[in-house]
């Protein structure tokens, strides 16, 4: 682990330093819901993925779905964290009009995930862990829809009873940057486990936040609670504002509430919502409609045995299998498809030559083009057929990204290309030699010059591959100007 300078708040009357837990809610990737069997694609239209139980009709009872209790274990496994044999399910009581049961089904005293640890990389490549206290298994609420009518609220129940992961931390952070490093980690790992999609804008991965300030090395101060907060940079806009806010009162003389805050966004700001509950005031108990739940050891040894390379065991790999910088190594293990696009293209080819295509002209064009990789219109084989030109000296690596230009403009493959082009590079020495002739003849000051400074080669460089269109072999250039220019 590596350490860093602490993130402090100047105020009035000294230094504060900011603490920080996160409970991150994250949908469980699955076709139906944690109860029932209703749907849960994004974007149907309202109450159209709602069955009896999710509307909380009475007789209805709820059936655990196994793939959502895999997903959570294939989770804690991630998080190296204790999975619990025996949990159980309970009813957290509380009145809200999306709510149709009037309670929630939840974990509390026996969740299906216990304690764990999450490695965390921070952008400048330090790490950090931090510890989880726990993953239990819930059903989420609807939505209310406040827009639709100026008198009236509408209630969604598409999401009511759709499975969610609540992973609580523990108050380990000590900066906005280390809780947007955390999410961001958490994300990733959760995306190459397959048991969310990590997507923040539609709601499918968002964070609560407990903010809470002391004095540096003291006992730790009262938290409040920021809900759903659903991106990385509102996370850190959130934080700065909160712990501000509580360092103001504080060393105004006030002091702070344990409560439940909103941010708001467009302001940058968050706004009291509620005094924050205790769990004596959702009054837990054991649901009486679901068994205890009780897992088969064998079972989680076979979901252990089944699960993918995570991050930081590929990026290391790739550092050591195909000798690539932590940096580079950092960017195409991200994502899992760029991974796995990267190492099939890479297989026999130069990787670093792989790397660059793959994390610059590839990534970028796909970006632009909203797409992922594994949506990418030129398939890794392209791609290593267009790092075998280079390294056959086929042709050189700035005719390459011309290339690459016209197999994103699907002109197809790369070899068609350079030879319907005529982009083969030029290796003949004696051409070479009667263009580098040409120009030291024209230029007779520049190449006397050259002598007393040597940098200065570079310009006959450029005028060389100007005159062969790009297409001499830079190599043989350096060579031949070096013998002709005496150097």
């Amino acid at each position: 682990m590596t350490e860093r300078a602490p993130y402090r708040i100047t105020g009035r009357t000294g230094e504060w330093e900011v603490v920080l837990g996160l409970e991150v809610h994250a949908q469980v990737a699955s076709h139906a819901k944690l109860f029932s069997g209703a749907g849960v694609g994004f974007g149907a239209e309202p109450n159209h993925q709602v069955s009896l139980v999710d509307a909380g009709f009475p007789g209805m009872l709820p059936v655990i779905n196994r793939h959502c209790v895999e997903q959570a274990i294939r989770t804690g496994l991630g998080l190296r964290a204790q999975i619990h044999l025996v949990s159980r399910f309970d009813r957290k009581n509380y009145f809200y009009p999306d709510l149709p049961q009037g309670y929630q089904i939840s974990q509390f005293k026996d969740p299906v995930v216990g304690e764990g640890v999450l490695t965390v990389e921070r952008n400048d490549g330090s790490t950090f862990e931090v510890g989880i206290e726990r993953l239990h298994l819930e059903q989420d609420a609807g939505k209310s829809l406040h827009d639709q009518d100026p008198n009236l609220t509408y209630v969604d129940l598409n999401r009511s009873g759709v499975a969610l992961m609540e992973i609580v931390s523990k108050p380990d952070m000590r900066s906005p940057e280390d809780a947007a490093a955390y999410v961001k980690t958490l994300r990733q790992m959760v995306r190459y486990l397959g048991t969310c999609d990590g997507d923040m804008e539609k709601g499918n991965l968002r964070a609560d936040v407990n903010v809470s300030v002391r004095r540096p090395g003291a006992e730790l101060g009262t938290r409040c609670e920021i809900k759903n907060v659903n991106s990385l940079r509102f996370i850190q806009q959130a934080i700065v504002y909160e712990a501000k806010r509580q360092v103001e009162i504080i060393e105004e003389g006030g002091s702070i509430h344990q409560e439940t805050r909103l941010f708001d966004s467009a302001k940058g700001e968050t706004r009291s919502m509620r005094s924050k509950e205790d769990a004596h005031d959702y009054r837990y108990f054991p649901d009486p409609d679901l068994l205890p739940l009780v897992l088969d050891p064998a079972w989680v040894k076979e979901i252990e045995d089944s699960l993918p390379e995570l991050p930081d065991a590929k990026r290391a790999r790739f550092q050591t299998q195909y000798g690539l910088s932590n940096y580079d190594a950092g960017v195409l293990v991200t994502d899992a498809a760029r991974a796995a696009f990267f190492e099939t293209a890479a297989q026999g080819r130069d990787a670093k030559l792989v790397s660059n295509f793959t994390t610059n002209e590839l990534l970028s064009r796909l970006s632009a083009d909203g797409k992922e990789f594994d949506e990418s219109p030129i398939p890794p084989q392209d791609i290593a057929g267009l790092v075998e030109l280079i390294e056959t000296d086929v042709i050189s690596s700035k005719i390459a990204k011309d290339v690459f230009e016209r197999m994103w403009a699907g002109e197809g493959k790369p070899a068609d290309i350079v030879e319907k082009q005529g982009l083969r590079q030029v290796t003949d020495t004696g051409a070479i030699e009667a263009a580098i002739d040409e120009i030291i003849s024209a230029n007779p000051d520049k190449a006397a010059a050259v002598k007393d400074k040597p940098q200065a080669i570079g310009w006959f460089v450029g005028q060389v591959m100007k005159a062969t269109g790009g297409k001499a072999n830079p190599a043989s250039v350096n060579e031949i100007l070096k013998a002709r220019l005496g150097l």
